[in-house]
């Protein structure tokens, strides 16, 4: 099968050819495995090594059920759910399959010994179960990562509401870090055709993500001249914040953890910019007590770069290291909007600066169907460029995702899973040469720690 796929580039394979291939009876995947969730106990989250959990094995291939489509994955690529799965925290996924498996019959297919994990893939459908019929064998999609049925009333004004919405790949089994990957006929999108396959499999989730956190009105609802504080902004999702923000009309404020990252934002247009570690920010005197005055530091250095405003949107994921200083420079009425939580859960802020001056929080969780795919339109319309950094083949997924816990990365971090080699899968040579040069412009940034970019 994998080299008939290669074929997909010269235009070779059709849909009857496609419905040809012998789908095999197993497939490579990145898994963790459910006896082995105990392998990190007494250490420290950044003592915990992920490329030891990761495993790449053979599993047996599920068939697509009732809305579901089997895709062929030529590439995806590494988000922090990744480095959760793999360092067991908060809780192994083993407990998520098994909750999940409880739902039905076809959910039951789900809880296994092992957990096929990944919540991104660019690839082509293989095979479509009953009732799917907006995808067919040979179409070339990439896929958002939530799964959700709407049984149940809650979720149909907005999806992420619904009791029984889950991540993929994270939550379910199946994931997108695999040669084959299981997903639902309403999370494919049209792959962007300028992009190559591993361009192209990094952005569901973090650009979707950011895109409810900004735009919509599930997130902070941006509007032009707002002034954007973003953390991370050189990272996997803060880099698609920026652009957004860029995009939207507003003023981002990029919070940066090297001048690497900050000549990275700098290039995509953002001239707002602070190198925490430069500027020695330190938000926590030890472990126990934050430290005020360094939030008060902050606060003055963001005013000196926007000429005396402070931030109507703050756009937070690092969590328990940022959130008190977060919740102190936002203005007064304005927004603190937040997911993930890579450095800690347990947020910690002092509520009077929140409640005195009627500043609002407000939690979001990837994003719903319509979210996705409006945000994928910006990248397919040249308008939101991927931010790809390195790609890995499957075989060192383990390294991948080290990269991300170390926060070693810019920009994300891909996988090649059917893919050969770089480089395969665009369809529109002459969109792309228009936008070659911020297409690569992360691409140059980054050296894996391993050795070279591969």
């Amino acid at each position: 099968m994998r080299e008939f796929l290669e074929a997909l580039d010269s235009g070779d394979a059709g849909e009857d050819d496609i419905r040809g291939v012998e789908v095999p009876e197993s497939y490579r995947g990145a898994v963790v495995l459910a006896d082995e969730t105990d392998m990190f106990e007494g250490l420290r989250t950044h003592e915990k090594q992920p490329e030891k959990s990761l495993h790449v094995r053979d599993v047996p291939t599920p068939m697509p059920a009732h809305s579901e489509v089997l895709v062929a994955v030529m590439a995806s690529s590494v988000n922090y759910n990744t480095v959760w799965s793999a360092i067991f925290e908060p809780i192994p996924t083993f407990q998520f399959l098994s909750r999940y498996g409880r739902t039905g019959v076809a959910a039951k297919r789900h809880d296994l010994p092992y957990h096929v994990v990944g919540s991104d893939l660019a690839g082509v459908v293989l095979r479509t179960g009953e009732g799917v019929v907006d995808w067919k064998p040979g179409d070339r999609v990439v896929a958002h990562c939530l799964n959700v049925d709407l049984h149940a009333p809650f979720g149909h004004d907005d999806a992420m509401l619904d009791p029984e919405q889950r991540i993929w790949g994270f939550e379910t089994n199946f994931g997108g870090l695999a040669e084959i990957s299981l997903v639902k006929a309403n999370q494919l999108m049209p792959k962007p055709a300028h992009l190559t396959w591993e361009e192209a499999a990094g952005s569901g989730l973090v650009n979707s993500t950011a895109y409810r956190q900004l735009v919509s009105r599930n997130g902070a609802r941006m509007k032009q001249g707002d002034i954007v504080l973003i953390w991370g902004a050189g990272g996997g999702l803060g880099s698609y914040a920026t652009q957004l923000a860029l995009n939207g009309g507003a003023i981002p404020v990029c919070v940066v953890s090297d001048e690497h990252k900050a000549d990275l934002v700098r290039s995509m247009g953002a001239e707002l910019v602070i190198n925490r570690a430069a500027e020695g920010y330190r938000f926590w005197a030890d472990d126990d007590r934050q430290d005020p005055d360094e939030w008060k530091r902050f606060g003055k250095r963001i005013r000196e770069l926007t000429g005396g405003d402070d931030p109507d949107i703050v756009f937070e994921h690092p969590g328990r290291e940022t959130f008190g200083a977060s919740v102190y420079v936002t203005r007064r009425g304005g927004t603190i909007v937040t997911c993930a939580s890579t450095s800690g859960y347990e947020h910690v802020f002092d509520n009077r600066y929140l409640w005195m001056a009627s500043k609002r929080i407000v939690g979001t969780h990837f994003a719903n169907y319509r979210e996705a795919w409006e945000a994928n339109r910006l990248i397919c319309k040249g308008m939101v460029h991927p931010t790809l950094s390195v790609t890995y083949p499957l075989d060192d997924v383990g390294s991948a995702v080290r990269d991300v816990h170390r926060n070693l990365h810019s920009g994300k971090v891909g996988v090649r899973c059917l893919a050969p080699e770089e480089g395969q899968g665009v369809t529109d040579p002459e969109m792309r040469e228009k936008h070659l040069a911020a297409i690569t412009r992360f691409r140059t940034s980054y050296t894996p720690a391993g050795g070279d970019a591969r």
